[in-house]
């Protein structure tokens, strides 16, 4: 059994970051090991915050992993105050969840403390180079990532992003696990239930809405004639992170009636019924590491239309779990006609159930084990 402190948000924080975090824990301690994840006590300052809120609706009390809230972002004081705490629990390893620069000059430091008393320290990062760039970023980044002994990513193209700005790192690229903590599949009649929605062809478009997520191209290629005279229609489910208007301007200059808006974060135990209702889960995306969002798709054996970009294609397989297509409006509405006139979906459902069995977290917790804990 090893002593393993993982650094990031856990529950009640909400968001792609403290479920993997959640999930990651708990196939830890199912494998034996003794598990503590180091939160934060203020993760993001309101003004910084895009979003309503940074916390779940609801959230359980009882986990098998201890949860210590104790770092705040922008809080030096509360950044010692981790790193101490940390080092007097002797960890064997420490994971730090890296996502964003913003977190470099809080984890940096923890991290350094960490380096002077001789614990290891293993960055799990999502991004190395993050999708919307601010000026000050590749700093920021890399001093935290100056105190980290090694790395894990979750696709080659953040394993490459890692060597631009640290030649020198060690690397161990793995894989973005299926999610399980959103429970089990849920029947479809169920879910057109609890959407309120009649039996029909359902896209969906899941998660917090962001530009670089490539909504308003989904937008422009379901304005196509024979999308709106298969009567197929798209769901958007998620909460704006940033300009509404823009994309509800676009849905009535095209006159789309075909769009579904949902725009409020979804809670942990509603979003089966979402993935229940689609057909295909739609993922225009205009640049991308790895996706959350495909590990959701997995978990309730949805296939997948998605662009060709970053580590996406490293998880789905053209014309087996899903449709990789070009990143153009054009191109995704000849993909989504070609999903309902071409595709047999329940061929492409057994693909997806099958590749998801190698997408455990029972696996990547094996790797994990047999690379930094033997």
């Amino acid at each position: 059994m090893s002593k393993i402190v993982i650094v990031g948000p856990a529950p009640p924080f909400r968001g792609g970051i403290a479920d993997f975090n959640e999930a990651f824990a708990n196939s830890l301690v199912n494998a034996g090991h003794d598990v503590e994840i180091i939160s934060f006590t203020l993760q993001y300052p309101s003004i910084l915050f895009p979003g309503k809120s940074q916390y779940k609706t609801s959230s359980k009390s009882n986990y098998k992993f201890k949860i210590t809230p104790l770092i705040n972002s922008i809080s030096p004081f509360s950044w010692l105050k981790a790193a101490n705490y940390i080092v007097k629990s002797n960890p064997d390893i420490v994971l730090f969840r890296f996502w964003m620069p913003f977190f470099g000059p809080s984890f940096g430091t923890i991290a350094r403390r960490l380096n002077k008393n001789n614990i290891r320290v293993v960055g799990l990062i999502d991004n190395a180079i993050p999708h919307e760039k601010r000026i000050g970023d590749k700093r920021l980044t890399k001093y935290f990532f100056n105190y980290c002994d090694e790395f894990i990513t979750l696709s080659s193209l953040v394993t490459k992003d890692i060597y631009k700005l640290k030649n020198d790192a060690t690397v161990t690229t793995l894989f973005h696990p299926v999610y399980d903590v959103f429970g089990k599949k849920v029947r479809r009649e169920d879910g057109l239930k609890f959407l309120e929605l009649k039996e029909g062809k359902y896209l969906l478009f899941f998660g917090l809405i962001r530009d670089y997520k490539g909504l308003d191209l989904a937008l422009e290629a379901m304005s196509h004639p024979e999308i709106k005279e298969l009567n197929i229609k798209l769901i958007v489910a998620g909460e704006f992170y940033g300009n509404k208007k823009k994309y509800t301007d676009l849905i009535e200059e095209l006159q789309l009636g075909n769009i579904l808006l949902f725009p409020e974060f979804v809670p942990s135990e509603e979003v089966g019924n979402y993935f229940a209702v689609a057909d295909a889960v739609l993922q225009p995306y205009l640049t991308a590491t790895q996706s959350g969002i495909t590990q959701v798709a997995y978990n309730f054996e949805t296939p997948m239309i998605l662009t060709d970009v970053g580590g996406l294609p490293e998880i789905v397989t053209h014309n087996s779990e899903g449709l990789i297509c070009k990143v153009n409006s054009s191109a995704i509405a000849k993909s989504i006609l070609h999903f309902y006139t071409k595709i047999d979906r329940v061929k492409m459902v057994e693909s997806v159930s099958k590749r998801k069995l190698k997408l455990s977290w029972e696996t990547f917790v094996d790797k994990i084990e047999n690379s930094f804990l033997i």
